[in-house]
């Protein structure tokens, strides 16, 4: 049986840590900042980990994460 490919974009945007949780960036960072708090945009910056409920998405796109 042949290898399974992983999705190019989902290698970029998550990082399954020894644990099994799944890390990514969080949102809302991408536009409209002057609307945003100076404290809620620096504890955007932080990571943040994937819900157990999608989980099983990030494991069809990564199989061998």
């Amino acid at each position: 049986m042949p290898k399974m490919k992983s999705l190019s974009s989902a290698k970029k945007r998550f990082r399954v840590k020894s644990s099994g949780k799944v890390k990514c960036k969080q949102t809302k960072m991408r536009h409209l900042q002057k609307n945003k708090s100076q404290k809620l945009k620096r504890n955007l910056r932080q990571g943040d980990y994937v819900d157990a409920s999608d989980r099983h998405r990030i494991d069809v796109q990564l199989p061998y994460a």
